[in-house]
């Protein structure tokens, strides 16, 4: 497998960063000072829901430290923070459950 040039691999980083910058522009520096319409705060609403499961799902189902076997430290800690977070309706409830469980498992199943 060849490695990836200096040159290339500057261009994707800064063409990155121009791509970054420039989505987060759109909000906050053009429309930042106006009011959005209302269906666009009921759907941007949703992005945290959106977005956390995807990426968490990959991180239980395949977990990197296990190289991608079944871990069940990991798939509790999920659930107890589904759980939690359905229960309660609190994101850091639910992420404080979790982590507690998964590093409350690990330690105790070695």
């Amino acid at each position: 497998m060849s490695e990836i040039s200096q040159i290339a691999l500057w261009t994707v980083i800064i063409g990155l960063g121009i791509g970054s910058f420039s989505l987060r522009f759109m909000f906050t520096g053009l429309i930042g000072d106006r009011n959005m319409p209302e269906w666009l705060l009921r759907h941007l609403r949703y992005t945290a829901v959106a977005i956390l499961p995807g990426l968490v799902a990959p991180l239980v189902v395949w977990p990197a430290g296990t190289d991608g076997t079944f871990d069940l430290p990991r798939l509790a800690a999920a659930l107890v923070a589904l759980t939690v977070g359905w229960v309660s309706k609190s994101v850091i409830y639910a992420m404080g459950a979790g982590a507690v469980t998964l590093y409350g498992l690990l330690y105790l199943l070695g």
